[in-house]
């Protein structure tokens, strides 16, 4: 963070949008090393870099991470990673309690089924790949073009009234 601050001159924008997702078809496959290495990843890594971020944010700067739908309907072979979602999501909330006293907003932005490598690479088993995002009432899987705007509003003057929020970009699946 500080080699970020000392380069840039400053940091006024902080995107959290690391994950790691496997499916595993039965609780028994779900082991303590991947349960610990999902949380590390997609919650542990958020606290930490928030907490690294936040005294170098200026009033006016904008937090905003990364959830999933899966915070809200979980599938049944993402155990780990809903988990992770939805602690994010209270994550999120509740520092944006934190932080509004000092004029920094923080968002979420929830995603349905969008295409990325989370996919192809163990985030859905081999055989639903192809078919990954058809159960959206879009039909198909997001791609990330369409979920980037989202992000930018978020980071924007525009939201400047925007905080404690939850933004689903699911493909119409709602989030609550």
């Amino acid at each position: 963070m500080e080699r970020t601050v000392k380069t840039f001159g400053g940091l006024d924008i902080l995107v959290v949008n690391a994950g790691r997702q496997q499916n595993r078809e039965d609780i028994s496959k779900v082991t303590s090393e991947d349960f610990d290495k999902t949380l590390k990843t997609n919650l542990y890594a958020l606290h930490w870099i928030a907490q690294a971020a936040v005294p170098h944010l200026p009033a006016g700067a904008s937090v905003i991470t990364t959830a999933s739908v899966q915070a809200y309907d979980p599938s049944a072979i993402l155990l780990d990673y809903a988990t992770t979602k939805a602690g994010i999501v209270a994550y999120t909330k509740a520092l944006a309690k934190q932080l509004i006293e000092k004029g920094i907003r923080a968002n979420v932005v929830a995603p349905g089924p969008f295409w990325t490598a989370l996919q192809s690479s163990g985030g859905q088993p081999p055989e639903k790949v192809q078919q990954f995002g058809a159960e959206s009432q879009i039909g198909r899987p997001g791609q990330p073009v369409e979920i980037a705007p989202v992000y930018v509003l978020l980071a924007s003057q525009e939201g400047s009234y925007i905080t404690g929020e939850v933004y689903g970009v699911t493909g119409g699946a709602g989030i609550a």
